[in-house]
C-alpha cells in the first residue's frame, strides 16, 4: 500500500526547478511581468461583473465591507503563498506547496480542487467577456442573435435596444410587452476561450507582453470610472447618498439575503474578485529571479487591486441603487448613469481587454499545474508534454482550452463562480496549514521571504477562509464533494501507481532491504 502521505523531498522540487532544458519552462519573466500577471487575473470578472450581482441579491452597499473581508482573508493567505513562492520556485503553485509539506493525498486532492479555481473561473469570465462584448456590440448598432449569447435555457428580452436576461430587466417594467428569445448556446464565450487558449501555445513571453498591454489600459479604465464616477457623487451627493442608504439593507428571512450574513455571503461570492494573485505562483519556473520576484508579484498585485475594488464598489453603489445593479455590465451601467456617453463605451472596451487577461492567467495557471502533476507521475503523460519550439505544456493548454471553452456556453455564472470560489478557498486552508506544518518540521530552512507571526497568520487564513466557505450556498459543497469524489477515483486508478514519489520511496526500501 504506497504511503498517501509521503511528502516530496524539497531537493528534488528544487532539482527540477534548476532544469532549463528544452523540456523544461523557459524562465523570461521579471517582477514587472509578475505584477502584471497578477493584476491581469485579479481586475477582471470581479469587479466588472460580480459587484452589480452581489450587491444587489446579497449586501447592497455593503458590499464595500464585503471586498474587505474578503481582502483581509486574502492578505493572510498571500503572506503564506509568497513564503512558499520563494522558498519551493517551480510551477503547480498550492499543489506543490502541498506535496512538499502535507503528503501526496493532499497534493492531489488541491490539484484537482485547483481546476476548480483556474478551470471554473476562466469559465466564469467568459461568461462576462460574453455580456461586455453583446452590449458593446449592441451600442454600435451591431446585434448578436440571442440565441448563441447565453446559457442554454436563459430567458432573454430585448430592452434598451439590447437583448439582456429577464431578471435583469428593472421591477415595474411589463415583460410582456417585450420580444422574447431563449438561448441555446453562449458561442461568444466559447470563441473567447478559443482565442485565449491559442495565445498561451503561442509561448509565455508573449502571452506576458500582451497581458502586460492589457493590464495597463484596463487599469486605466477602472481609474477613470473611479475619476468620473467620484465628481458626479459629489455634484449628486444627496442623490448618492440616498443610494447608500441603508448601508447594510436588513435581512429578508434568509441566511445571505441582505443583513450581516449577506455581507458574510457576499464576502464568498466576491472572494471570487482576488482570485488571481495565487496564480503568480503558478508561474514561479518561469521567473528569471523568483526568490526574490514571486513575493513581490503576490503582494503587489494583491495590494494595488485591493485598494482599486473599495473604492470601485463605494462609488458605483452611489452613482446607481444597488436594486438596478444585477446586470451583466454593472461598470458600464455606471458610467452610462454619469451621462458620460464616451465613458461607457471605454468602460466596456476596457472591461473585454481585461477580461481577456483574466482568462489568460487563469488559463495558464490551469495548465501549469497539470504540467506539475504529470511530471509527479500522478496524471497522464500527454499533459507534461513541451512543445519543441514554444517551450510550452501545449496538449495540456488545448484539452484544457476545449474543457473550459464548453462550460460557459452551458452553465450558468452563479454555478461557476460558486465551484471557483469554494476550490480557491480550500487551496487557501492547505496552503496556510502548509506554512505552519513546514516550520515546525523543517526550521531551519533558508526563506528569502518570511510569513510574519507564524502561527497566528496561517491560523487566521484558516479561520477566514473557512468562514467565507461557510457563508457559500450548500449547493457550492455538495458539488464540491462531488468532484472530489471524481478526483479520488483517477488518483486510485492512475496516479498513485504512477506516482515518482513512491518510486523513489520504493527504490529507497529496496535499497536498505
Amino acid at each position: 500500500m504506497p504511503d498517501l502521505l509521503a511528502c516530496k523531498p524539497l531537493d528534488m522540487i528544487r532539482q527540477e526547478a534548476e532544469t532549463t532544458d528544452e523540456h523544461s519552462l523557459k524562465r523570461v519573466l521579471g517582477a514587472t511581468n509578475l505584477v502584471a500577471l497578477g493584476i491581469g487575473a485579479i481586475i477582471g470578472t470581479g469587479i466588472f461583473v460580480l459587484t452589480g450581482s452581489v450587491a444587489a441579491q446579497h449586501a447592497g452597499p455593503g458590499i464595500v465591507l464585503s471586498f474587505i473581508l474578503a481582502g483581509i482573508g486574502c492578505a493572510f493567505a498571500g503572506l503564506c503563498y509568497a513564503e512558499f513562492a520563494s522558498l519551493i520556485p517551480i510551477a503547480g503553485s498550492a499543489y506543490t506547496y502541498g506535496y512538499a509539506t502535507l503528503g501526496e493525498i493532499f497534493a492531489w486532492i488541491i490539484g484537482w480542487d485547483l481546476i476548480l479555481e483556474y478551470a471554473f473561473g476562466a469559465a466564469t469570465v467568459a461568461s462576462g467577456w460574453s455580456a461586455n462584448v453583446v452590449q458593446l456590440l449592441a451600442r454600435i448598432g451591431i446585434t448578436i442573435p440571442p440565441q448563441i449569447i447565453a446559457t442554454p435555457g436563459t430567458l432573454l428580452v430585448h430592452y434598451q435596444d439590447l437583448w439582456q436576461p429577464a431578471t435583469s430587466v428593472p421591477a415595474g417594467v411589463d415583460l410582456a410587452t417585450l420580444p422574447h428569445a431563449t438561448a441555446v448556446f453562449n458561442l461568444v464565450a466559447f470563441i473567447s476561450i478559443a482565442l485565449v487558449t491559442t495565445i498561451l501555445v503561442i509561448g509565455i513571453q508573449e502571452s506576458a507582453t500582451i497581458n502586460s498591454v492589457i493590464v495597463f489600459v484596463k487599469v486605466g479604465t477602472v481609474l477613470v470610472f473611479i475619476a468620473v464616477a467620484a465628481i458626479y457623487v459629489f455634484q449628486h451627493f444627496s442623490q448618492a447618498t440616498a443610494n447608500w442608504k441603508p448601508f447594510i439593507p436588513p435581512n429578508k428571512g434568509t441566511f445571505g439575503e441582505f443583513g450581516w450574513s449577506g455581507i458574510l455571503r457576499g464576502s464568498g461570492k466576491i472572494f471570487f474578485a482576488y482570485i488571481g494573485f495565487d496564480a503568480v505562483s503558478t508561474a514561479a519556473q518561469e521567473a528569471r529571479n523568483p526568490q526574490k520576484d514571486m513575493p513581490v508579484g503576490i503582494l503587489g498585485s494583491l495590494t494595488i487591486c485591493t485598494l482599486l475594488y473599495i473604492v470601485t464598489a463605494w462609488l458605483l453603489t452611489g452613482v446607481v441603487s444597488y436594486t438596478r445593479l444585477n446586470v451583466g455590465a454593472p461598470i458600464a451601467l455606471g458610467m452610462a448613469e454619469t451621462g458620460v456617453r464616451w465613458g461607457e463605451f471605454l468602460v466596456l472596451i476596457g472591461t473585454i481587454m481585461g477580461l481577456s487577461t483574466v482568462m489568460l492567467v487563469m488559463l495558464l495557471g490551469q495548465s501549469r499545474v497539470f504540467f506539475s502533476m504529470s511530471r509527479d507521475g500522478l496524471l497522464w503523460k500527454w499533459a507534461g508534454a513541451i512543445h519543441p519550439r514554444f517551450r510550452t505544456p501545449w496538449i495540456s493548454s488545448i484539452i484544457v482550452g476545449v474543457f473550459v471553452a464548453i462550460l460557459p456556453a452551458l452553465f450558468p455564472i452563479n454555478v461557476l463562480n460558486d465551484l471557483t470560489s469554494i476550490g480557491t478557498l480550500l487551496a487557501f486552508v492547505i496552503v496556510c496549514a502548509g506554512v505552519w506544518v513546514l516550520r515546525v518540521r523543517r526550521p531551519e530552512l533558508h526563506r528569502p521571504f518570511k510569513t510574519p507571526l507564524v502561527p497566528l497568520v496561517p491560523i487566521l487564513g484558516i479561520v477566514v477562509s473557512l468562514g467565507l466557505m461557510a457563508g457559500l450556498p450548500g449547493e457550492a459543497w455538495l458539488r464540491l464533494l462531488v468532484w472530489l469524489i471524481i478526483g479520488m477515483v483517477i488518483y486510485m486508478t492512475y496516479g498513485r501507481k504512477n506516482s515518482r514519489v513512491q518510486q523513489y520511496l520504493a527504490s529507497d526500501r529496496k535499497a536498505a532491504d
